[in-house]
């Protein structure tokens, strides 16, 4: 159906979608750049900041809280084990299960890292409206 007099044309750039993507984008750029100097990466962080919420999740959990693939983050945890920052060990009841914690120098950095991004978090609430993040979650509940 082609847009009548009374429809404006569909502008996807202009759209929900695009503007989240786009906040998206900027938000993952930012925390990037904040987390740089401590040799990670926004998605490493979320590894690491799970891990301190919740010791000795399995790389299912871990994943599905970063929104990646298991085998993205079987790649991921290879990275944060060899720089020091998690240590894993097999499941006592399931043996093909690792069960991933925090090192001593992960907590450390992990710490570093939250003053770091807190930077990033102020700006994007300073340019928000005060509910926003009520909002987008109101968003991502209705549309899963």
């Amino acid at each position: 159906m082609l847009p009548s007099a009374e429809t404006p044309p569909f502008a996807p750039h202009e759209t929900l979608g695009y503007a989240l993507k786009r906040a998206h984008h900027a938000l993952r750029l930012h925390m990037d750049g904040q987390l740089k100097s401590l040799g990670l990466t926004a998605p490493q962080y979320n590894v690491l900041s799970s891990l301190e919420a919740e010791p000795g999740a399995s790389n299912a959990r871990l994943a599905r809280r970063a929104f990646v693939t298991p085998q993205t983050m079987q790649a991921m945890l290879v990275k944060l084990e060899r720089a020091g920052l998690i240590a894993r060990t097999p499941d006592d009841e399931h043996g093909r299960i690792q069960r991933t914690e925090l090192t001593d120098a992960g907590r450390a950095t992990l710490a570093e890292a939250h003053r770091a991004v807190m930077e990033t978090e102020r700006r994007a609430q300073a340019a928000a409206s005060p509910d926003a993040a009520a909002m987008l979650l109101r968003i991502a509940a209705a549309l899963s």
